[in-house]
């Protein structure tokens, strides 16, 4: 496999996918009518389908994919703003993706906006893409074991770290992690600990499992859920893009109030 360009790249132009998913009650119309009315690189396409195997070839996601619904959210999950908010952002991610990166900081502009009064909520898993990010699932690993020291918190705080303190092409300082989880409050040799014994490796490779048999195919993926509906949104679709969503989708949900 040949190894990821060095060069900067640009914004992604990969569409956004919105896919309605199987669900056991739906919305009244007008919201899903929300999900059509986005910008132009936001549609709907068909869903269903056989799950795909990951894609390796590429961060990015291929334009079309099968989407069958993921596992519900719980208590395991790690859920930055209300978790009973209307809209809910799951992420499939890789913390040494470049595309992830900017994406990471379009969530966090949406969280800014809408998730102080609890519009929206943000869910992060893991999608390590260990052929292009070797270091990927340890990274993973990693944020797991702060998340068992520190809580939700330190784990959203280290999460932040880890995509601000990288350039968009740059790996991931891995002796620099130790230094991360201190500032976020966790012990070091704690953490240390948790993660030379590989004590999160089947979580991150049971998120990584989910993640194909949902037919992701690149990072980042997010799924948008409003009520029993579910979408996509494919790539690192730009600020603007995502804002623009979170506005029609609350809109349409406070018409039907």
């Amino acid at each position: 496999m040949e190894p990821e360009t060095q060069t900067t790249p640009e914004p992604t132009n990969t569409p956004a996918t919105i896919t309605t998913a199987k669900n056991n009650w739906l919305l009244p119309a007008t919201v899903l009518v929300g999900f059509a009315m986005i910008a132009a690189a936001i549609y709907f396409s068909g869903g269903g389908g056989t799950p795909q195997a990951l894609n390796f070839d590429t961060d990015q996601p291929s334009q079309e994919q099968p989407t069958e619904d993921i596992r519900p959210i719980d208590e395991d999950d790690h859920i930055r703003g209300n978790p009973n908010a209307p809209i809910v952002f799951v992420e499939y991610s890789d913390y040494d993706c470049p595309f992830c990166k900017r994406f990471h900081d379009t969530m966090n502009q949406i969280m800014d906006e809408y998730g102080a009064d609890g519009k929206v909520a943000w869910v992060y898993r893991h999608l390590p893409l260990e052929q292009l990010h070797p270091n990927a699932p340890k990274i993973a690993e990693a944020s797991e074991c702060v998340a068992e020291l520190g809580g939700n918190d330190a784990f959203w705080e280290f999460s932040d770290l880890i995509f601000d303190e990288r350039g968009t092409n740059e790996p991931t300082d891995m002796t620099a992690l130790p230094g991360y989880a201190a500032e976020v409050g966790v012990d070091q040799a704690e953490f240390t600990a948790c993660l030379d014994e590989g004590r999160y490796a089947d979580r991150v490779e049971q998120d990584l499992s989910d993640g194909a048999a949902a037919g992701i195919q690149g990072t980042p993926h997010t799924f948008v859920q409003v009520g029993g509906q579910q979408g996509t949104i494919n790539g690192a679709q730009p600020y603007e893009v995502v804002q623009q969503l979170t506005e029609n989708l609350l809109a349409q949900i406070e018409g039907t109030e």
